[in-house]
């Protein structure tokens, strides 16, 4: 019997430090995790050849478990059930007309891999979302990824598509560090544990923290793809430790503070001009820490509801499907605990914008790695309703599934009831109102 406590004991602890149940974070704790977790010391696995036997485990460049670099990060990060480390569904897991399974705030990259057609009227011509339009096309040979064919380089920069990996964007040895000073360094004291959540211990005189979600910060530069190095730091924002999840009951509010679309401007370094602006001249939307609401769009923001309700308060606002920064001005010990304090997952704390410091950036609008919707925006633009309704004129998901009148072509778009759902993650249509028009009226909808 002592010798069965033992081997469930020590199963216990297996199954904490990779990560198995849904609040796990220990791999990387907030910095690089162990070498072999990634690297195969000598071109072999558990003593056989990485090369034979293992196909799931080939060695690539730098000794990497894959055949490139998000093909190590996947082997672990992708699965098909829900975990908190998971960004990936495999394909296997979402035949047509089902949709990926991951529901982190940064979106599945599964959704790259759902192409969808259809004709919008008789005698129209088929339109077409292509599952490259719907994220960041991360390159993972092993895993079924590839580059982006139609666009060479990021949007608004120079940042090669065919070079695009995890590794672009998180620093996997997970340098860079939060301090007790509220300094971003590379170097310095220890890294304790992962800065990133709502539970994170704070940097002290001790040790340091890991930077959000390991994303790389200034003068970053992969050896991969020498000559595009960083020059802004990562954001301050705080995730809730449970992050993974259906939105069904309730909402996954990440606490993002400041410095979100400046990071975005790494790569996509247009957004650097005209006062952290994105899109055509003169015809830009404002994003970045200097990107205030005002009182107007607060006001928009905290009142309106869904399509044709404008009674919403301020208390009660938040919607994750709009996002803003909350506007604080460092990354010190007291930014991040008034971010922890708001980072909840069970609607304890749904407070919207106000009008002095809250800001519109990226994230507001796109998910960071892939959504169900062309230009990987959090819902539909493609179509003037979110949500239509049944023939009793309840709200109800359009779907190539669905009865008649949530059945047609223009609104459904070639998905299904579950993949519109899906995109959102799983909030009920009753959420919405019926014939819901986009989201962008949560900023500039007026009663």
């Amino acid at each position: 019997m002592k010798h069965l406590r033992l081997i469930l004991i020590m199963f216990a602890v297996i199954l904490l430090s990779l990560g198995i149940y849904s609040t796990g974070h220990a791999f990387h704790s907030g910095g690089v995790a162990e070498c072999e977790g990634c690297h195969t010391m000598h071109n072999s696995f558990e003593g056989a050849p990485m090369f034979t036997g293992y196909p799931q485990f080939q060695a690539g460049p730098y000794l990497l478990r894959g055949t490139d670099q998000s093909d190590a990060c996947l082997n672990c990060h992708e699965g098909d059930t829900l975990r908190s480390y998971r960004v990936s569904t495999p394909e296997s897991a979402m035949p047509e007309g089902t949709p990926p399974v991951q529901r982190t705030p940064g979106g599945d990259f599964g959704w790259l891999k759902k192409t969808y057609s259809w004709v919008p009227r008789s005698g129209a011509d088929t339109e077409y979302s292509h599952g490259e339009r719907h994220g960041h096309n991360i390159v993972a040979t092993d895993h079924g990824y590839v580059a982006d064919s139609t666009l060479s380089v990021a949007p608004g920069g120079s940042y090669p598509a065919n070079k695009l990996a995890c590794s672009s964007c998180h620093d996997p040895h997970g340098k860079y560090r939060r301090n007790a000073d509220g300094s971003i360094t590379t170097s310095g004291l220890p890294i304790r544990a992962s800065g990133s959540y709502n539970n994170s211990p704070d940097p002290d005189a001790n040790f340091s923290v890991g930077v959000y979600r390991l994303l790389a910060g200034a003068d970053y530069e992969p050896k991969s793809t020498p000559g595009y190095a960083f020059t802004n730091d990562p954001p301050a924002a705080v995730a809730p430790s449970s992050y993974n999840r259906s939105e069904d009951t309730t909402q996954t509010r990440v606490a993002y503070g400041m410095g979100m679309s400046e990071w975005c401007a790494n790569c996509h370094t247009q957004l650097l001009q005209n006062n952290y602006t994105s899109g055509m001249a003169g015809l830009t939307h404002p994003a970045g820490n200097n990107a205030k609401l005002g009182l107007e769009i607060a006001n928009n923001y905290n009142a309106y509801v869904k399509t044709g309700d404008m009674t919403g308060t301020a208390e009660s606002s938040y919607n994750s499907l709009v996002p803003f920064e909350e506007g604080v001005t460092d990354h010190s010990v007291a930014s991040y605990t008034t971010l922890k304090a708001h980072a909840l997952s069970n609607d304890g704390y749904l407070q919207g914008p106000d009008a002095t410091n809250s800001n519109v950036m990226c994230l507001s609008c796109h998910r960071a790695h892939a959504s169900g919707w062309d230009s990987m925006v959090r819902y539909n633009l493609g179509y003037e309703f979110m949500v239509g309704a049944d023939s009793d004129n309840n709200p109800g998901y359009y779907g190539t599934d669905a009865p008649y009148p949530l059945n047609n072509a223009a609104g459904a778009q070639g998905r299904t009831q579950a993949e519109h759902a899906a995109s959102y993650y799983d909030r009920p249509a009753t959420k919405f109102a019926a014939y819901q028009r986009a989201l962008c009226n949560k900023c500039h909808a007026k009663d």
